[in-house]
C-alpha cells in the first residue's frame, strides 16, 4: 500500500474521508472482524484501532490482522498507551494531547514508543489531540481540561501550537459517546487558521451531523460508538459515509 499520509492526501482531493474507530478492548475478534467487514462494504475510507486503556498487544496485533485479511483499506493506530502499538498496522497517529494536564500524554508516551516505531517501521501521522468538552473518557483518562464549546479562539490557539509544532492533523474530540458533537463554529474557527488535515470525532450519530462538520471544515470525520451500537449498521453507517462524501444528505 501508499504511505497513508499520500493516501489520505490523495483521497481528499476527490472527497472528504471517514474513518471507522474500532476497539478491540471491546468486543471479541469475530465481532471487530464483523464490524470491519460491514463498515468497508459500506465505504469507510480507513480504520482506526485502539481506544481502551488496557489494550494488550497481542490483542491489538490480533484485530489488526484480522481486518487486514478482510480489507486493503489502511489501518491506522490510534493509541492510548505506547504498550499498545502495533507493528502490524500501515501507521499511527503519532499524537499529543495538547491540553493534558499531564506530561504522560502530552510527550511521554511519545517518548516510551518513537524507538519501538522506528524500528516497526510504522508511518508516524504527527497529530495534535485536543478534546472539547464534553469530552467524556477521553477527557478524563488524558487528564485534560476539555477546551470549553463557547471559545473558539482557545481551541484555535491549541491547533495553531500543534500545527507551528510541526504536527500534519488535528483532532477535534468530544468524546467517545458524547452527547453532542464538536460545535461547527469551533470547526470552522479552526479551518479558517489552521492549514493541518482536520480531523473531527465524537457525538456524530447521524448524516446531518456529520455533513455540518464537512462543511464546517473537517477533512476526516471519525464515527465509533455509531458502529458499535447501531442495529443496522450496514445501511445506516452507508448513508452517513454517502452524506460525507457528497458533503450533503
Amino acid at each position: 500500500m501508499k504511505m497513508i499520509h499520500q493516501y489520505i492526501i490523495d483521497t481528499r482531493q476527490k472527497h472528504p474521508l471517514h474513518f471507522t474507530l474500532l476497539d478491540p478492548g471491546k468486543m471479541n475478534p469475530d465481532d471487530l472482524v464483523g464490524l470491519a467487514k460491514q463498515t468497508a462494504e459500506a465505504g469507510t475510507d480507513g480504520f482506526l484501532i485502539g481506544g481502551s486503556t488496557d489494550l494488550s498487544l497481542e490483542k491489538v496485533d490480533a484485530s489488526v490482522d484480522a481486518i487486514k485479511d478482510i480489507t486493503h483499506l489502511p489501518v491506522v493506530l490510534f493509541p492510548t498507551h505506547a504498550s499498545s502499538v502495533s507493528g502490524h498496522a500501515d501507521a499511527i497517529f503519532f499524537m499529543s494531547l495538547l491540553n493534558s494536564e499531564s506530561r504522560q500524554y502530552l510527550v511521554g508516551e511519545q517518548i516510551a514508543s518513537a524507538r519501538w516505531v522506528k524500528k516497526t517501521g510504522l508511518e508516524p501521522l504527527s497529530m495534535a489531540y485536543l478534546v472539547v468538552a464534553p469530552g467524556m473518557a477521553a477527557g478524563k483518562v488524558g487528564q485534560a481540561q476539555p477546551l470549553p464549546r463557547d471559545d473558539p479562539n482557545l481551541v484555535v490557539s491549541h491547533a495553531l501550537a500543534g500545527q507551528y509544532l510541526g504536527m500534519k492533523y488535528t483532532y477535534l474530540e468530544a468524546g467517545s459517546g458524547a452527547s453532542i458533537p464538536v460545535p461547527p463554529e469551533i470547526i470552522e474557527a479552526v479551518r479558517s487558521e489552521v492549514e493541518t488535515f482536520l480531523i473531527v470525532g465524537g457525538g456524530i450519530k447521524s448524516p446531518k451531523d456529520a455533513v455540518r462538520a464537512v462543511k464546517a471544515g473537517a477533512d476526516i470525520i471519525v464515527t465509533g460508538t455509531l458502529v458499535e451500537t447501531s442495529n443496522e449498521l450496514k445501511e445506516e453507517m452507508s448513508s452517513l459515509i454517502k452524506s460525507i462524501h457528497l458533503g450533503s444528505i
